[in-house]
């Protein structure tokens, strides 16, 4: 359950870092540096994210779902 809320406040983190990037770029109009500061902070918490994710399924601590895929069947018709 701690993974899934660590995992949701990364997302939350990520989103605010993008919009805030985009606010940024509006307001600044390209003449400030912030837009590249928010950009950079969104790109380096992606790849903690990542980072965390991928050592987590490596630790057992998380595991894919298992199970059959379900792959719909295509019906051919005849003409």
């Amino acid at each position: 359950m701690v993974i899934k809320i660590l995992t949701i406040l990364f997302l939350i983190a990520i989103l605010y870092s993008l919009a805030s990037s985009l606010i940024f770029l509006v307001k600044d109009k390209g003449e400030g540096d912030r837009t590249v500061k928010r950009l950079t902070w969104r790109i380096s918490l992606s790849i903690v994210l990542f980072l965390f994710l991928w050592g987590a399924y490596q630790l057992g601590w998380i595991e894919p779902k298992s199970g059959p895929i379900h792959v719909p069947q295509v019906i051919q018709l005849d003409k």
